[in-house]
């Protein structure tokens, strides 16, 4: 089966989100580094208010670079890149980044971390008190407000990180394989955490993954990329409704897109 790998793939936007309004839009994003390398190659894509999209590829494909370049943590080489219709030149304070590793700071409580973002711009009030609380709970961390982080598991460690991420008020969250140092079992109940904390607060999510069963159960739609240069290959939509339940992966539905997205990955050089 042949499978295009054109730089301009179809970005039909999934059925829920197709009145919303756009809030990321890239424009033949070009990104090259020093030595010639082309990490992100004419991407073309937008993501909707409160749309859900991952972006799955090989290793050295761009995924990250994409993810940074949206953030404003790294500049574009070319092209043109929009968060709600400005152009992005530095890091915005309506959008929050999420990596791999939790980075929380191991001399401060659960508490103190999430209240960080706050400290860092002006005196804290009670009401920024009560509202690292209430997301701490939201994070599902009711009892360990107050533990510092050598005594939380992986899992409620990225917990943590999360809750400081939505901590900075970002109507936008770009998340960088947060989970792929967990196992499995941790792994399977971030996602539905994560799935419900970004359905509760109406979050645009961006999430990189290399686990095409994760991109897919996650996302409203997946996009995936190629790579040498780094390039989208195709965007995929999920028309699965929600909530998702974990059993909805042993579906002949999904399991057909997960056939299909790992056709689109077989197909890339």
């Amino acid at each position: 089966m042949t499978v295009a790998t054109t730089a301009e793939p179809s970005a039909a936007i999934s059925p829920q989100h197709e009145t919303s309004p756009v809030v990321i839009r890239a424009d033949a994003l070009t990104k090259v580094f020093d030595g010639g390398v082309t990490a992100v190659d004419r991407a073309n894509f937008e993501i909707k208010r409160g749309e859900f999209v991952s972006v799955v590829g090989p290793s050295g494909c761009g995924k990250s670079t994409l993810l940074r370049l949206v953030a404003g943590l790294l500049p574009y080489t070319s092209g043109n890149l929009h968060v709600h219709d400005e152009r992005v030149v530095d890091p915005r304070g309506d959008v929050g980044m999420m990596f791999q590793k939790a980075t929380l700071l191991e001399w401060k409580t659960a508490f103190e971390n999430v209240l960080l973002p706050v400290q860092l711009r002006r005196p804290v009030t009670d009401d920024d008190r009560i509202r690292a609380i209430e997301l701490l709970h939201l994070t599902g961390l009711q009892e360990f407000e107050f533990t510092f982080p050598q005594h939380l598991s992986g899992g409620m460690q990225q917990r943590v990180a999360l809750a400081r991420v939505l901590n900075i008020g970002a109507e936008i969250l770009l998340l960088d394989e947060p989970f792929g140092a967990l196992d499995e079992f941790t792994r399977e109940r971030m996602n539905l955490e994560l799935m419900r904390i970004v359905a509760e607060v109406g979050a645009t999510s961006v999430f990189v993954t290399h686990n095409i069963v994760e991109a897919i159960f996650l996302a409203d739609r997946v996009m995936v990329m190629r790579t040498k240069p780094g390039r989208i290959a195709e965007i995929v939509t999920v028309p699965l409704p929600r909530p998702r339940p974990i059993e909805i992966q042993v579906t002949p539905e999904f399991n057909d897109i997960v056939s299909r997205v790992r056709t689109i990955l077989g197909g890339v050089e």
